[in-house]
């Protein structure tokens, strides 16, 4: 995505293009991996602000961020729908191709809105599976 084409996103969705958000924005769509907040290091923007602009992507719909447990969270900023695959060994977070996820009944909802539904598929990437260690199976005396 070119510098324009950033900036038109940023407007349609009612937010200023600051230079740090810009910045982040442009990081973000250059980046093959997940990043992290604090993978992003811009001497023009404190801690605070980045986070800040994270938050302002994310609730824009310009950004998605993928939660894990126990780490840091990742943010992703490919336009195209996609799920994700992270591996429980080293953390990888990869896209998958975009399968729709039904929405459950309103019923079941209750007054509860539905803003999307994502599949996180979790399990050993292709990396780590052939290292997995074998189970051991508990001796029976």
């Amino acid at each position: 995505m070119d510098a324009e084409a950033i900036k038109r996103s940023l407007e349609a969705s009612g937010l200023r293009c600051t230079p740090q958000r810009y910045a982040v924005m442009a990081f973000l769509m250059e980046s093959n991996q997940h990043p992290t907040a604090a993978d992003r290091v811009d001497p023009r923007s404190s801690r605070a602000t980045t986070y800040n602009n994270l938050r302002d992507l994310v609730q824009a719909g310009l950004v998605r961020e993928v939660a894990l447990e126990g780490r840091a969270a990742r943010f992703d900023a490919k336009g195209m729908q996609h799920h994700h695959f992270i591996c429980d060994r080293c953390g990888n977070i990869e896209d998958m191709e975009w399968y729709d996820v039904p929405k459950p009944p309103s019923r079941s909802l209750g007054k509860r809105v539905v803003r999307e539904c994502e599949l996180i598929f979790r399990g050993l990437c292709a990396t780590c599976a052939p290292r997995r260690a074998p189970i051991k199976k508990a001796r029976v005396a």
